[in-house]
């Protein structure tokens, strides 16, 4: 295997171990009278990922790796450990709103709204790029803009409803 598929298969890793975290999160939620907002949408955001792993495999596979753009994509990683470790229990990959709970407001939300989003967004591109696949990254961030767009109006609504006075 070559080292763009060993690094393509490690964020694969990650992004599954976030799967059963997120399904543990989303299931505890759920049993606390939790709902789930915009779920028609969720398999969209599931293809687009595992689509833009498998794109960046086939196509890294004799791919000149920029060390540069690898060391950006790490250090992404911190800023989505800190979001984690911020919304610990609260994290999921689907739109879950616990009714009652408050908006979190700590930690990367104190300066951004949807900073897992950026965080997303930046990932999509420069995994990519850092293969020298600027066309992979060009589609699957228009991809990314148009499902996210959906994504945070849905979003945007629930935690509206959830947290306006009544």
């Amino acid at each position: 295997m070559s080292l763009a598929g060993f690094i393509v298969l490690l964020v694969a890793i990650q992004r599954l171990a976030e799967l059963i975290y997120s399904r543990r999160n989303t299931a505890r939620l759920m049993a606390r009278g939790a709902r789930e907002y915009g779920a028609a949408h969720y398999p969209l955001v599931v293809t687009l990922h595992a689509a833009w792993l498998v794109s960046i495999f086939v196509a890294a596979a004799d791919a000149t790796l920029n060390l540069w753009l690898i060391a950006v994509f790490v250090a992404i990683q911190a800023a989505r450990i800190w979001i984690l470790a911020t919304l610990r229990e609260h994290w999921t990959t689907r739109v879950i709103v616990l009714p009652g709970a408050p908006l979190v407001r700590r930690g990367a939300y104190r300066y951004l709204d949807h900073p897992n989003y950026l965080v997303v967004t930046v990932e999509i591109a420069v995994l990519p790029l850092a293969f020298g696949l600027w066309q992979l990254a060009v589609v699957f961030s228009i991809l990314n803009a148009a499902i996210l767009t959906f994504r945070i109006r849905v979003e945007n609504a629930a935690l509206a409803q959830n947290n306006s006075p009544t």
